[in-house]
């Protein structure tokens, strides 16, 4: 197994302002389990989801920059969750994939001329011996907001995004997967934008961020 536990550049678990959102965790009174699922609903409500706001350079990658913020996109909070999984010795890494979104689409299209999204950033975590996946993207608050279920995750199954809202209707669609990595493929997610949002990264080539 490749070394899931360490710090990486982007996985900088031993900053200050990582080890400030893992405190409340340091503990032997909680298993692994535990502290991953409390570890989980810390990041997935206690960051707002914002696709917004993209980074074209490293440091807008760190997970320690996401944790000095209020908000971040599906990969933000997955590198944050990371690295504060490795930091409570747990093993985690960062898989991603496409996908579509079919609710409350009107500003993503208009902002990147299309509802699908990509890469959108999971977690795959390790946990009683096997692999689970867990998505902190979207926070209860826009959950409730957009009339769909907050994604809940116990440590023992795969904890996708919710395919229906809560009338039955159409929400998030998977339409590519792109696998699992071992710390985050920087070039491949450049990469991967340009190829599927080419408008937007040539009017702002050269900028390290942008707000749509």
């Amino acid at each position: 197994m490749m070394d899931y536990l360490a710090a990486t550049y982007f996985f900088d678990y031993e900053t200050d302002e990582v080890q400030n959102v893992i405190k409340e965790f340091k503990t032997d009174s909680l298993t692994p389990k535990e502290k991953a699922i409390r570890l989980y609903l810390k990041v997935r409500d206690d960051w707002w989801y914002d696709p917004y706001h993209i980074s074209f350079s490293k440091e807008g990658y760190k997970a320690s920059r996401t944790a000095g913020k209020q908000n971040g996109h599906c990969l933000d909070k997955s590198i944050l969750l990371i690295a504060c999984l490795r930091a409570l010795r747990i093993p985690a890494r960062i898989h991603l994939a496409k996908v579509k979104n079919h609710i409350g689409v009107e500003r993503l299209i208009e902002k990147f001329g299309t509802n699908e999204l990509t890469p959108h950033g999971m977690v795959n975590i390790y946990l009683d011996g096997k692999w689970v996946k867990a998505s902190p993207a979207f926070n209860k608050a826009l959950c409730e907001k957009c009339n769909v279920a907050p994604l809940e995750f116990n440590g023992e199954q795969d904890s996708m995004f919710q395919e229906y809202d809560n009338q039955g209707g159409v929400f998030m669609e998977y339409l590519e997967d792109y696998g699992h990595f071992d710390d985050v493929p920087f070039d491949f997610i450049l990469n991967n934008m340009k190829e599927h949002y080419s408008e937007i990264t040539k009017i702002y080539e050269g900028q390290t961020e942008i707000r749509l």
